[in-house]
């Protein structure tokens, strides 16, 4: 089985805050003191109604938080309106559900979601860097169980997740995860808990390689899995449509850097990689891709970008972005030969893509330039910037993918790997419609039947994926879609 990096490994530049719609660099990020030292695992606090089943940076920070949790709301139309709808019906009443996600103000959101369809939820981060502490302390002053701060030692990192999962008198029967940490530490120390849980939710693609489709071809996967990454919306809408802005906020919040003729590299040409290239091209920049799926490689080309790799282009780029959720895409032999003052950033889930470990040797020098920004220094002066994480990703997916497997009867889901199922996408994507107060037109009777379509939907087979590299074959539609293999990776 593929061996589990350490947070150490995969976390090793701190990432930057995760993202909805645009990117999510709060206040807090720079007028939080750093003049307490106390790990929070050291300190008692307590919420004002008493409760301290928590860990985090600081308690006072929950105000601030809380106005962070309502600006997200106002962005998160799809998921405030699922709250809506279903709180009433409470399609979660009894689920405990785990997470280990990137803790910030969306998914604060998601949290109070499941929360008001009923779940009870404890959370822990699944990336030493990215919490937003007083999103934290927003939640843990709302009753929740939250385990997390930025900063986290790989200590820390796993006895949050711990704290989690090993609790008198609660035991998980839903797991949401963000990178695979969760399923494999409950897989590694907490076995007997599968026997009650009825399945995992599994957001991104390095979680779902590296962890639950590796236990599923093993035949060791004891519960059904939910892909969420994968799914058209997810794919389309976050990974495509949502990168397209993220990347230019994310680079122009950190650096303020100029993209018109600027030579910009882009590692991957999966949905991230042309959400990045296309709104690098709208400003003028010269965009580069290297691609190891021919298909990926004939689109990047059809699509007016020069396909090369890296070290054809490597000296003379300005910018370096990696969106491929493969480890050393970017190794130290890249990174010596880049040009001065390069800037190189991951869009992935974690810093595999990078392999910044390299650089923390003692002939080179880091230098903080500011929060989520590092300067790397070599002998001769020459430096890169090295910038935290730039992603986003949904979480109404999460939270339909939560519904459906806990309330799924028994046999529809196997010990398996799933895709979330067509009409749960296309309901995903009608939660957004009002916002641009979009008016879909109905088949009449006559035309659906004409079409073999349900008036209702699903509208399109499982296999159509809304872009043209993506094939497959029809499965019955009296069964749930099991993901096929995840030998390879393309792209995120």
């Amino acid at each position: 089985s593929q061996p589990v990096l350490s947070p150490s490994d995969r976390f090793t530049s701190p990432p930057l805050v995760m993202l909805h719609v645009s990117i999510n660099v709060s206040a807090a990020s720079y007028t939080d003191s750093s003049d307490d030292e106390t790990s929070p695992r050291d300190k008692q606090q307590k919420n004002s109604k008493g409760n301290g089943d928590f860990c985090i940076k600081n308690i006072k920070q929950a105000d601030f938080g809380r106005r962070e949790i309502e600006i997200a709301e106002q962005e998160m139309p799809a998921l405030m309106a699922l709250r809506k709808r279903a709180q009433g019906e409470k399609p979660l009443a009894g689920a405990k559900v785990v997470g280990c996600t990137h803790i910030t103000a969306q998914t604060a959101v998601l949290m109070e979601t499941l929360s008001a369809l009923g779940a009870q939820c404890r959370w822990a981060a699944c990336n030493i860097y990215s919490t937003q502490n007083e999103v934290a302390a927003a939640l843990a002053e709302g009753g929740f169980s939250v385990f997390a701060w930025k900063g986290e030692s790989e200590d820390d990192f796993w006895w949050c997740i711990d704290r989690c999962v090993n609790v008198e008198g609660w035991q998980p029967n839903m797991i949401l995860d963000d990178g695979g940490d969760l399923t494999h530490w409950i897989y590694k120390k907490y076995p007997n808990m599968f026997k009650k849980i009825k399945g995992i939710v599994e957001e991104s693609v390095t979680g779902v390689h590296r962890h639950t489709s590796t236990l599923s071809k093993a035949g060791k996967l004891s519960v059904p899995a939910m892909n969420v990454n994968d799914s058209v919306t997810k794919q389309k809408f976050d990974n495509l449509y949502c990168c397209r802005e993220s990347i230019l906020d994310g680079l122009k919040r950190t650096t303020d850097v100029m993209f018109g003729g600027k030579q910009v590299v882009v590692c991957g040409y999966g949905e991230v990689g042309k959400g990045c290239c296309a709104a690098l091209k709208a400003m003028g920049s010269i965009v580069y891709v290297t691609e190891i799926d021919p298909i990926c490689a004939l689109q990047a080309c059809m699509d007016g970008f020069r396909l090369v790799k890296l070290n054809e282009v490597i000296r003379q780029v300005d910018i370096v972005i990696t969106c491929t959720g493969n480890k050393n895409v970017v190794v130290r032999e890249n990174l010596d030969r880049m040009k001065n003052g390069c800037i190189v950033c991951n869009m992935g889930h974690s810093n595999t893509e990078i392999d910044v470990a390299s650089l923390r040797t003692p002939e080179l020098t880091w230098e903080r330039v500011r929060s989520q920004v590092d300067h790397v220094i070599w002998p001769d002066g020459k430096r890169i910037v090295l910038l935290a994480e730039v992603h986003t990703h949904t979480h109404t997916h999460c939270a339909l993918a939560l519904i459906e497997l806990y309330n799924a009867p028994e046999g529809r889901y196997k010990q398996d790997v799933y895709l979330l199922p067509k009409k749960m996408d296309e309901y995903v994507a009608s939660l957004h419609l009002p916002t641009f107060d979009a008016h879909l037109t109905e088949l009449s009777d006559e035309q659906a039947k004409y079409l073999g379509l349900n008036k209702n939907g699903p509208f399109k087979p499982n296999y159509y994926r809304y872009v043209k590299n993506k094939v497959g074959h029809q499965p019955s539609p009296s069964k749930p879609r099991v993901h096929p293999g995840f030998s390879r990776q393309p792209g995120l």
